[in-house]
């Protein structure tokens, strides 16, 4: 017998990584988001406390008319991206700002779930111009709330977006925008672990 793996202590709950979706919010043509998420990303996988699953609403197409009885076609495109909501622990919105506001398809991908979101973490990551997409993030803010999530305080932007990244996607000037990642991840990395034990003991009665 291999006494090892019967004396090895099995990590909590609480030791093992949150599993944690990055949500890539625009679909437009010739979109500058690729370049944020791969640099946010980059942070988040360098962290022993999350796993990544990036969700990109350019390769993930729901169709725009709700129902409660989705056509076959929309329980195969739900089928696609629903279990990766409802496994993730927390939440990463990447978002610019469209119109004072936040993208279509971001809207369609919330409202087609409910449950998957509920007392769940979500933080932001917003880029645009001299708003740097903090409009978005503050809307996007009451729509989570509405859905029982909790959104974490800090958040990181990107003003005037396309002037701070060099050409091949690092940034010119890393100092703040990293740590402001970091202190956002943080952030929701102890939310994550809360509401993931507090989940398990009890679940959510919303």
């Amino acid at each position: 017998m291999d006494l090892t793996t019967e004396t090895t202590p099995r990590p909590t709950s609480s030791e093992q990584p949150l599993k944690l979706a990055v949500i890539v919010g625009s679909n437009r043509e010739g979109r500058f988001a690729p370049i944020v998420a791969d640099w946010f990303t980059s942070r988040a996988r360098q962290r022993a406390d999350f796993t990544v699953d990036v969700v990109d609403l350019a390769r993930t197409v729901l169709p725009a008319a709700l129902s409660h009885t989705p056509s076959p076609e929309a329980r195969a495109a739900l089928a696609e991206v629903s279990p990766r909501l409802a496994a993730a622990d927390a939440f990463v919105v990447l978002t610019p700002e469209y119109n004072h506001s936040y993208p279509a398809p971001l809207k369609n991908l919330v409202d087609w779930h409910y449950t998957e979101w509920q007392a769940k973490p979500v933080a932001f990551v917003s880029y645009g111009g001299v708003s740097g997409g903090l409009r978005a993030v503050e809307h996007l803010r009451q729509v989570f709330a509405e859905l029982h999530a909790v959104t974490v305080r800090d958040t990181v932007s990107f003003h005037n977006a396309g002037g701070l990244f060099t050409d091949d996607g690092g940034l010119k000037d890393p100092a703040g925008p990293d740590g402001a990642a970091k202190r956002m991840l943080d952030q929701l990395g102890w939310w994550g672990r809360a509401l993931r034990t507090a989940r398990a003991a009890h679940p959510y009665a919303g």
